[in-house]
Protein backbone atom coordinates (compact mmCIF):
# COMPACT_ATOMS: atom_id res chain seq x y z
CA UNK A 1 0.00 0.00 0.00
CA UNK A 2 2.81 2.33 0.98
CA UNK A 3 4.62 2.00 -2.77
CA UNK A 4 1.25 3.23 -4.15
CA UNK A 5 1.50 6.43 -2.50
CA UNK A 6 5.11 6.73 -2.98
CA UNK A 7 4.53 6.65 -7.05
CA UNK A 8 1.93 9.25 -6.70
CA UNK A 9 4.35 11.22 -4.47
CA UNK A 10 6.72 10.52 -7.47
CA UNK A 11 4.66 11.48 -9.84
CA UNK A 12 3.61 15.15 -7.84
CA UNK A 13 7.08 16.27 -7.34
CA UNK A 14 8.54 15.19 -11.02
CA UNK A 15 5.07 16.49 -12.38
CA UNK A 16 6.07 20.50 -10.36
CA UNK A 17 9.60 20.29 -11.20
CA UNK A 18 9.28 20.55 -15.16
CA UNK A 19 7.86 23.15 -15.44
CA UNK A 20 9.92 24.74 -12.38
CA UNK A 21 13.13 23.35 -14.11
CA UNK A 22 13.48 25.32 -17.17
CA UNK A 23 12.90 28.64 -15.56
CA UNK A 24 15.90 28.35 -13.21
CA UNK A 25 17.72 27.03 -15.56
CA UNK A 26 17.15 30.43 -17.70
CA UNK A 27 17.18 32.35 -14.69
CA UNK A 28 20.68 30.80 -13.25
CA UNK A 29 22.24 30.39 -17.16
CA UNK A 30 21.00 33.46 -18.53
CA UNK A 31 22.62 36.99 -19.46
CA UNK A 32 22.28 39.38 -16.27
CA UNK A 33 23.43 42.46 -18.60
CA UNK A 34 21.06 44.75 -20.46
CA UNK A 35 21.35 45.30 -23.86
CA UNK A 36 20.04 48.36 -25.39
CA UNK A 37 19.16 46.52 -29.11
CA UNK A 38 17.28 44.02 -27.03
CA UNK A 39 15.33 46.91 -25.06
CA UNK A 40 14.44 48.89 -27.97
CA UNK A 41 11.24 48.81 -30.18
CA UNK A 42 11.15 46.81 -32.83
CA UNK A 43 8.73 46.78 -35.03
CA UNK A 44 9.30 45.41 -39.01
CA UNK A 45 13.14 46.13 -38.52
CA UNK A 46 12.50 49.82 -38.66
CA UNK A 47 13.35 52.28 -35.75
CA UNK A 48 9.86 53.64 -34.43
CA UNK A 49 9.52 57.34 -34.55
CA UNK A 50 7.10 59.43 -32.39
CA UNK A 51 4.65 57.42 -30.37
CA UNK A 52 4.78 53.86 -30.41
CA UNK A 53 1.35 52.93 -28.70
CA UNK A 54 -1.72 52.83 -30.69
CA UNK A 55 -5.16 52.01 -29.10
CA UNK A 56 -7.05 49.66 -31.20
CA UNK A 57 -10.33 49.34 -31.27
CA UNK A 58 -12.25 46.84 -28.99
CA UNK A 59 -14.51 46.16 -31.67
CA UNK A 60 -11.47 44.08 -33.28
CA UNK A 61 -11.44 41.71 -30.31
CA UNK A 62 -15.21 41.09 -30.12
CA UNK A 63 -14.92 39.94 -34.02
CA UNK A 64 -11.90 37.95 -33.57
CA UNK A 65 -13.74 36.32 -30.67
CA UNK A 66 -16.60 35.48 -32.68
CA UNK A 67 -14.31 34.31 -35.30
CA UNK A 68 -12.50 31.97 -32.68
CA UNK A 69 -16.51 30.52 -32.02
CA UNK A 70 -17.15 29.75 -35.02
CA UNK A 71 -14.09 28.08 -35.46
CA UNK A 72 -14.48 26.08 -32.79
CA UNK A 73 -18.16 25.01 -33.94
CA UNK A 74 -16.83 23.44 -37.36
CA UNK A 75 -14.00 21.20 -35.28
CA UNK A 76 -16.93 19.92 -33.30
CA UNK A 77 -19.23 19.60 -36.10
CA UNK A 78 -16.45 17.36 -38.07
CA UNK A 79 -16.29 14.44 -36.63
CA UNK A 80 -19.98 14.54 -36.33
CA UNK A 81 -20.53 15.24 -40.27
CA UNK A 82 -17.81 12.39 -40.94
CA UNK A 83 -19.70 9.59 -38.70
CA UNK A 84 -22.99 11.08 -39.60
CA UNK A 85 -23.97 7.75 -41.23
CA UNK A 86 -23.08 5.72 -38.22
CA UNK A 87 -24.86 7.40 -34.97
CA UNK A 88 -27.96 6.89 -33.99
CA UNK A 89 -30.89 9.94 -33.06
CA UNK A 90 -29.47 11.27 -29.63
CA UNK A 91 -26.38 12.09 -31.68
CA UNK A 92 -28.49 14.13 -34.30
CA UNK A 93 -30.38 15.86 -31.45
CA UNK A 94 -27.25 16.96 -29.52
CA UNK A 95 -25.85 18.55 -32.85
CA UNK A 96 -28.84 19.95 -33.55
CA UNK A 97 -29.06 21.73 -30.00
CA UNK A 98 -25.06 22.31 -30.73
CA UNK A 99 -25.98 24.75 -34.04
CA UNK A 100 -29.07 26.21 -32.16
CA UNK A 101 -27.13 27.66 -29.23
CA UNK A 102 -24.76 28.77 -31.31
CA UNK A 103 -27.37 30.07 -34.13
CA UNK A 104 -28.41 32.11 -30.93
CA UNK A 105 -25.35 33.11 -30.15
CA UNK A 106 -24.50 34.72 -33.67
CA UNK A 107 -27.82 36.20 -33.74
CA UNK A 108 -27.30 37.97 -30.29
CA UNK A 109 -24.21 38.78 -31.24
CA UNK A 110 -25.65 40.29 -35.11
CA UNK A 111 -28.23 42.25 -32.83
CA UNK A 112 -26.17 43.84 -30.43
CA UNK A 113 -23.68 45.33 -33.81
CA UNK A 114 -20.95 43.17 -32.95
CA UNK A 115 -20.30 41.99 -36.42
CA UNK A 116 -20.72 45.49 -38.36
CA UNK A 117 -17.61 46.75 -39.18
CA UNK A 118 -17.68 50.17 -39.12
Amino acid sequence: MSTDWMYIGLVLIIGAALPVAPIVLTWILGPRRGDPIKNSAYECGIETVGETWVQFKAQYYIFALAFVVFDAETVFLFPFAVAFGRVDIWAVVEAVIFILILAAGLIYAWRKGALEWS
